[in-house]
């Protein structure tokens, strides 16, 4: 096998942890305990005691989750953002090194394979204890890849245009 192919376990791998995180019941997974007992989020307080708002069907506010659990819903969710654009990141490298697609090519598989994964993420969370698929966690995955493919096509029609 060529050795360039080697760029697609990149991917594979990070594919991998999100698949075992998906794959931990939540309560395995929950930062509240820690954050109430490691750290002092009270200064917090009077900048999330307006934050209210529905999830996924649930009220996500101050009086549901306390501090920690809002917190916790704004790191849990930046995470989808950041792991599936650099997922995105991944996917690009491994068609870059590995094919001749013109870079807008590129950006789009990379975008698209991205979004399929984040498909079957969420419903292979449908199968895991305590965790349900939601297609809102499927958006901010997309959001995190179609990050990725923006930021990068900026920055290239910033640098042709000198």
């Amino acid at each position: 096998m060529d050795k360039k192919y080697w760029y697609w376990l990149l991917p594979v791998l990070w594919m991998g942890i999100i698949f075992y995180s998906s794959a931990t019941p939540y309560e395995q997974q929950d930062m509240k305990p820690f954050l109430g007992e490691s750290v002092n989020l009270g200064f917090l307080e009077p900048l999330v005691n307006e934050v209210r708002f529905t999830y996924n069907g649930s009220i996500v506010s101050i009086e549901t989750h306390g501090v920690e659990g809002i917190v916790e819903f704004f790191v849990r969710k930046g995470a989808h953002v950041f792991v599936f654009l650099f997922l995105t990141c991944l996917f690009k490298i491994a068609l870059a090194r590995t094919t001749s697609l013109r870079f807008k090519i590129q950006l789009l598989l990379a975008f698209l394979l991205t979004v399929a994964y984040a498909i079957m993420d969420e419903i292979h969370q449908g199968f895991t204890p305590n965790r349900t698929p939601y297609i809102g966690d499927v958006f901010l995955d997309s959001m995190g890849g179609l990050i990725a493919v923006v930021l990068p096509t900026i920055i290239r029609k910033r640098s042709l245009s000198k």
